[in-house]
């Protein structure tokens, strides 16, 4: 007996060594980490929908088809009248997951997503809590399990949607951009031309050139770098964009001629325009007009006045030197433009969410009087205090983007649009009177009052150094 109760003594100290070593903030915040994804888990019982990898299923029977000889496209899933509406090079990218289970492929979907949307995340967080003084892995960890909880990503990952594989390859391209733009402060002298390559930002497009190869609406992001006169990553993006579409022709030309003939223009492969979860313009005026099909004048007309807002604020953002807000701006009138964006494509909400929310704070920390900075906001020298300019009420400043950011999560968190879901002919979209045709589409006019209203933040994170955006950054503050 005294020798087990002697070794129960020793194994308690060592314990309590072990313990002694761990910050005691560091097990409240894995608490809090492991609070917030548990609840986010619960939301997405509670606001989910009940999910079965319908979209991967299309697509693995889709590849397993092509593998077995048969022609990509002329697959059609069981009980349904889908098929694959990708282009080649989409197909030859999947075509390794023929030789998996269903259930398995779609797992390893959504855990690859899942770490592509936690690096996005440090990626577009890391500078703000660099200025706040934040640790970058607990910001992660409670920020990944809550964009997970969204509607976007819930139906990304429920699916077996490729968007947030999408979403990363274009904001890769933010990142090289901001690399670009400091180039030198990565690279070491004895860095080989490798590494200088990929600190030096020089890829800068490919990512999105490999996007529009895969699904053709990341080309707007093309034309946005084209009105900007970012030449060379728009060089660099068509380029990589022909050269994959090429390439698929002369791997799989057959498919190709099919796909770029024919397919591409068969609008009913993908479903009815006044559907529920077609939350861009086309389907809010179909539903609107109470019809399958969308006013086709209407929506042109509203598509271009869309289109020319959205790349003039987004051109706008770029010149103060908001990238990240400008990107936003592109990927959300993107959304509202295609004649179909169901709820798993509107991902570009998350970063929104992150500008409206960096927005508060920063407006906040601007009201609250003398400051000491090392990186002299408002031109004074470092480390010297300098007094930002008076605002009244410093208390709420700030507080009307805070609650914007709030609603935006919790409408994309609760998403009210399945509650009052209808189909023609057998029901109408008024069924429900007004207040349920404004929830069916609630999503739809929240895409377009950001695309009208998102604030961009000058001289946050410049792609390129210009006498406007050091401006900005001077008046502002990188704070």
């Amino acid at each position: 007996m005294p020798t087990i109760v002697g070794r129960g003594l020793d194994r308690l100290a060592t314990v309590r060594r072990v313990t002694r070593g761990i910050d005691r903030r560091t097990v409240v915040r894995a608490g809090i980490v492991a609070a917030v994804a548990y609840a986010a888990w619960l939301a997405i019982g509670a606001f989910g929908r009940p999910y079965n990898f319908f979209d991967m299923k299309i697509y693995h029977g889709a590849v397993v088809w092509w593998a077995s000889g048969h022609e990509l496209y002329e697959f059609v899933a069981p009980d349904t009248t889908l098929g694959f509406t990708y282009p080649p090079f989409a197909g030859l990218a999947m075509l390794p997951m023929a030789h998996l289970p269903v259930t398995l492929a779609g797992l390893v979907n959504a855990a690859v997503s899942i770490a592509a949307l936690a690096v996005v995340l440090a990626a577009l967080l890391r500078p703000i809590v660099d200025r706040l003084g934040w640790p970058l892995w607990y910001t992660v960890a409670i920020a990944t399990p809550l964009a997970v909880a969204i509607e976007p990503t819930r139906e990304t990952l429920g699916y077996g949607q490729v968007n947030l594989l999408l979403f990363a390859l274009i904001l890769a391209d933010l990142v090289a951009l901001r690399w670009r733009s400091r180039r030198g402060t990565h690279q070491a002298e004895d860095d080989g031309p490798l590494l200088r390559f990929v600190y030096g930002g020089a890829w800068a497009g490919v990512g999105i050139g490999l996007a529009t190869a895969v699904k053709l609406t990341p080309a707007l992001f093309i034309f946005y770098l084209m009105i900007t006169r970012q030449w060379r990553v728009a060089a660099t993006a068509i380029g990589t964009a022909v050269g994959v579409t090429i390439g698929s022709f002369g791997i799989v030309g057959a498919e190709s001629r099919d796909y770029f003939g024919s397919v591409l223009w068969q609008t009913e492969r993908v479903g009815a325009a006044d559907m529920t979860p077609n939350q861009s313009l086309a389907g809010l005026l179909a539903r609107l007009y109470d019809s399958i099909e969308t006013p086709g004048l209407l929506w042109l007309a509203f598509s271009v006045l869309v289109l020319a807002l959205g790349l003039s604020r987004a051109s706008n953002a770029h010149s103060d030197g908001d990238e990240l807000t400008a990107f936003t701006l592109v990927g959300l009138t993107a959304n509202v433009i295609s004649p179909i964006s169901w709820t798993h494509h509107l991902v570009w909400v998350i970063p929104a969410i992150i500008v409206l929310a960096d927005n508060a704070i920063r407006r906040h920390d601007a009201s609250r009087g003398p400051i000491r900075s090392a990186s002299t906001p408002y031109g004074g020298p470092p480390g010297v205090a300098t007094l930002r300019p008076p605002i009244w009420y410093p208390t709420l400043t700030g507080f009307r983007h805070g609650i914007a950011a709030i609603g935006l999560y919790l409408l994309f968190l609760i998403s009210p649009i399945w509650p009052y879901e209808h189909q023609l002919p057998e029901v109408s979209h008024y069924q429900d009177g007004l207040f349920g045709a404004l929830m069916e589409n609630s999503l739809a006019l929240a895409l377009i009052l950001l695309v009208a209203a998102l604030p961009w933040r000058p001289g946050a994170e410049p792609a390129f150094h210009t006498d406007r955006a050091a401006r900005a950054s001077m008046l502002y503050g990188r704070r």
